[in-house]
């Protein structure tokens, strides 16, 4: 009897990749995990750190320090190599510095062999999946950038705070890029399956009204809120993470809100941008089309405009 081990690669093993590791690990959701980074005492240190904790784990996990060059067998590759981001600034703003790494890292994922799911955390998340896609010519549905799986997590957060709704009954995602021009369709948002503009409108004391985009702001501000107090953003990505990663694992056919590369869908041609999408085995199965109300379809390609005038910046560095 053969037995299928999962193998995840990290490249970068910084705040986000180890805490992506761990949380790999302690969720049982990988057998073998290779972490590579530039610092290689850094990768051998966070290696050994999760393989102390395999004793309290309810699951076995070997941990290992590697190369590029190395994660070949690999199933999935997570890349999270890139500068610390500056709550001071955009994330559009550290492309170069995350370009300039990306040229170093994957001619070596080529040439490792690697042919698993990509998925690619880096910021700025929408271009740099891009730029990965064009520079590996790799197959659409098998890269898929995190996105707003993350601005979305803290959108429902924030409604369920302002519904006094558990989170968990309530269906709300963002769209389009993972940064300043992500945009909310809320004429899609529900609770319990109901359209929420329905109930403020029938049980208006139970359910207000609120500033759409006063709330999509601080959607949008909670990143830097909490890279402003603690310097980096590290327990809400590596659990975004890992629910895509489990999706894919499990063959799951379930619907998140990631960046995949649109291909006519919602109007859009040649762009990473952040839409419900089916993940299974494979990758992106299908994109899912909501028919957004004209305001919300202007934001949207907005958005994705301002994705391609970056791409566009990327070959410049």
């Amino acid at each position: 009897m053969s037995v299928q081990t999962r193998k995840v690669a990290i490249i970068g093993t910084g705040h986000v990749g180890s805490h992506v590791a761990f949380a790999l690990a302690t969720q049982g959701e990988v057998d073998e995990l290779y972490m590579s980074d530039i610092d290689k005492e850094k990768a051998l240190s966070q290696a050994t750190d999760v393989n102390d904790a395999v004793s309290y784990l309810p699951h076995h996990v070997e941990a290992k320090a590697c190369d590029i060059e190395d994660i070949g067998t690999c199933d999935i590759l997570v890349i999270s190599a890139g500068p610390l981001p500056d709550p001071n600034k955009d994330r559009l703003e550290s492309l170069g510095d995350t370009v300039a790494i990306l040229k170093d890292v994957l001619p070596r994922v080529k040439a490792s062999g690697f042919n698993g799911c990509i998925l690619s955390i880096s910021n700025p998340a929408d271009v740099v999946a891009a730029y990965i896609q064009r520079v590996l010519n790799y197959p659409k549905h098998k890269i898929i950038s995190f996105g707003t799986a993350l601005d979305s997590a803290r959108l429902q957060r924030l409604l369920s705070e302002t519904l006094q709704v558990n989170h968990r009954s309530l269906t709300a995602f963002a769209m389009g890029e993972h940064g300043g021009s992500a945009m909310v369709p809320w004429s899609h948002v529900t609770v319990g399956g109901k359209p929420l503009i329905d109930l403020q409108t029938s049980m208006p004391e139970r359910f207000p009204s609120f500033d759409h985009d006063a709330m999509t702001e601080a959607m949008k501000y909670g990143g830097y809120l909490v890279l402003k107090g603690k310097g980096s953003t590290e327990f809400g990505i590596a659990s975004s993470a890992v629910e895509i990663i489990r999706a894919i694992f499990h063959n799951e056919h379930k619907i998140l809100p990631v960046s995949c590369l649109l291909d006519g869908e919602y109007g859009q041609h040649n762009v990473f941008a952040s839409v419900p999408a089916m993940l299974g085995k494979d990758g992106v199965e299908l994109i899912v089309e909501l028919n957004l109300t004209a305001d919300e379809q202007e934001r949207f390609a907005a958005s994705c405009n301002r994705i391609r005038e970056y791409l566009a910046k990327a070959d410049t560095f």
